[in-house]
């Protein structure tokens, strides 16, 4: 059993060498990353087509692995799919939840490494968050992402220019619950639903109140003839 637990600990220790060693060649050799964005022709994405009548549920998350896997169950007991934003310091400490979203056949996405402020932050420490989040979670569960979340909905044209360099698009929301605020039910399902419109991306996060709400969202939109998809393919025109 010891060498068991000693054979683990160095398999984790060589995984985190090999992850730091990349981010280490991304933020200080620039040049073996040939750059694509030419500036001001980038925008996030705040809706997805509004000529199809498809809505998303994403999840930012960064903590309650027990409510994520309780929203995973949710979603599967009524055939959906949803989208979920990970921070990459969630998904190192919780891998077979991360697994259980892809296996699931959920989407998985960036939402940056350690919850930085991405407007505060330069092209270098930008890249460094998106890159890092993206090695660790397709090292852990062979997922490659090609969506950014920025924390806190904060972002500057430097954001923009990292994650589409590391080919990623910036995604927003059209209607946020706030839920990461506010636990009252009645409050975060009038904003999860309140006059839907096609191509909504909705926002929600782990707490225990949103998935006891999360039954009522996701009827509400079936009984009015929406289609509940990721957010890959709401945006998809």
């Amino acid at each position: 059993m010891k060498k068991l637990k000693s054979n683990l600990t160095f398999l984790t220790n060589f995984a985190l060498v090999v992850i730091f060693t990349f981010v280490f060649a991304v933020s200080f050799f620039p040049e073996q990353i040939i750059p694509i964005y030419s500036g001001g022709n980038v925008s996030a994405i705040y809706h997805g087509s509004r000529q199809n009548a498809n809505v998303s549920l994403m999840f930012n998350v960064y903590e309650g692995a027990d409510v994520v896997n309780g929203i995973i169950d949710t979603l599967d007991s009524y055939d959906v799919k949803a989208t979920f934003f990970v921070g990459g310091c969630w998904a190192d400490d919780n891998e077979s939840t991360l697994k259980k979203i892809v296996e699931s056949g959920h989407e998985i996405a960036n939402h940056g490494y350690f919850h930085k402020d991405h407007k505060k932050l330069g092209y270098d420490k930008n890249k460094e968050e998106i890159s890092l989040t993206g090695v660790i979670v397709e090292a852990l569960c062979g997922a490659k992402m090609n969506l950014f979340a920025p924390p806190s909905g904060s972002f500057s044209e430097t954001t923009l220019e990292a994650a589409y360099d590391l080919g990623y698009k910036v995604i927003m929301w059209s209607k946020d619950t706030i839920d990461w605020r506010d636990s009252d039910q009645e409050l975060l399902y009038k904003r999860a639903t309140k006059n839907p419109e096609n191509g909504d991306l909705i926002l929600m996060h782990p707490k225990s109140h949103t998935l006891s709400v999360l039954p009522r969202v996701i009827e509400f939109y079936k009984s009015v003839g929406f289609n509940i998809v990721t957010v890959s393919e709401n945006i998809t025109e």
